[in-house]
This record gives C-alpha cells, structure tokens and sequence, in this order.
C-alpha cells in the first residue's frame, strides 16, 4: 500500500516542523551553505513534511554544515532521529523527524539530482514510466 498523508504515522506536527524549518534554514545560512533548496513533500510523503537539499563547497564544509546543524536543532529542544553519511562528508543526511535535510558536494548532487527526482513524485509523474527505473 502506498504511503500517503492520511496513513502516515505521526512524526511532527505541521506546526514542528515549520517552525524546525526555520531553525534549519538559519543554521544553513550561518554555515553558509550554497544553493539551498525546500521542497515540502508533505502530500506525498509518510515520514517528513520537507526534504532540504543544499550543498557544501568541500567534505570538510559538508561535514561541518551537518555538525551546525545537529547542534542548533538539539539546542531548540528537537531530538536528531539520526544521521548518515558523516563518515564520508561527500553526503550527509539528518533526519529530524518532520524535516530531512540533504547535505551534499555539488558533484555528488549534481549526480543524483533528488530535486527533479521529488519534482516528478510531487507533480505526480513518478507514475508515468519515465526516468532510472524505466531504463532497467
């Protein structure tokens, strides 16, 4: 059965994670994160309400963007549900409950381009045969 908004199990209100989104956004700007992207995949998603996507110029700058943004959250009281990737520093993915956030090099971002990946799922396209999985 396909997840949709109505059977998803609960993991932040709507309110939490807006109101995580903006301690993010803040903490992505401090860190100076480039080419920051929301995409709110609250209709079409059981397990978060946005997925934030932005990059980092280096591993070190990737890595030290997700340890900014680890600290800042727990400091507003959200508790990280987990973290992915921080060994690497080429991605690294924060779940945050209402909010996943995507920390990526540019070449690792470039190469996986979640964002016309989402667009399709959000826009309703994930159904229409095209894209990586109708090539196999």
């Amino acid at each position: 059965m396909a997840s949709t908004a109505k059977n998803r199990k609960p993991t932040a209100s709507k309110q939490e994670a807006d109101r995580l989104l903006e301690i993010i956004q803040t903490a992505l700007d401090d860190r100076k994160a480039k080419d920051v992207q929301t995409l709110d995949v609250s209709e079409r998603s059981g397990f978060a309400d946005y997925f934030v996507i932005a990059t980092g110029t280096s591993d070190r700058h990737v890595g030290s963007i997700a340890n900014h943004l680890q600290e800042e959250v727990k400091h507003a009281g959200f508790q990280p549900g987990g973290i992915e990737g921080a060994d690497g520093g080429d991605w690294i993915l924060l779940d945050l409950g209402g909010v996943i956030v995507h920390v990526m090099r540019a070449e690792t971002r470039a190469f996986y381009n979640l964002e016309e990946l989402w667009s399709d799922i959000l826009s309703g396209d994930s159904d229409s045969g095209s894209g990586p999985a109708s090539d196999q």
